[in-house]
């Protein structure tokens, strides 16, 4: 992920490619905490970025379990 991800954007996600999602940021924050460990990380603002985009994946994915939210391609909206 090279920048934010907002919300709206993983709603367009289905569940597969939101596990994908947050498999890779996980990735990610696990290189550059290791990078920060060993001196070497340049960008101490991306390991924050990095941290919310996985609070928000895991928030769509509660929000679609407590039918909040609806995955793409299913019909049962909810209206506001």
């Amino acid at each position: 992920m090279s920048r934010d991800t907002k919300a709206h954007e993983l709603d367009e996600l289905n569940d597969v490619d939101l596990e994908s999602k947050l498999r890779e940021a996980k990735e990610e924050l696990f290189n550059l905490r290791f990078q920060a460990a060993t001196g070497q990380l340049e960008s101490h603002g991306r390991l924050r970025t990095v941290k919310k985009d996985i609070a928000r994946i895991y928030t769509v994915v509660r929000e679609r379990e407590l039918g909040i939210r609806t995955a793409p391609g299913t019909k049962d909206e909810a209206t506001a």
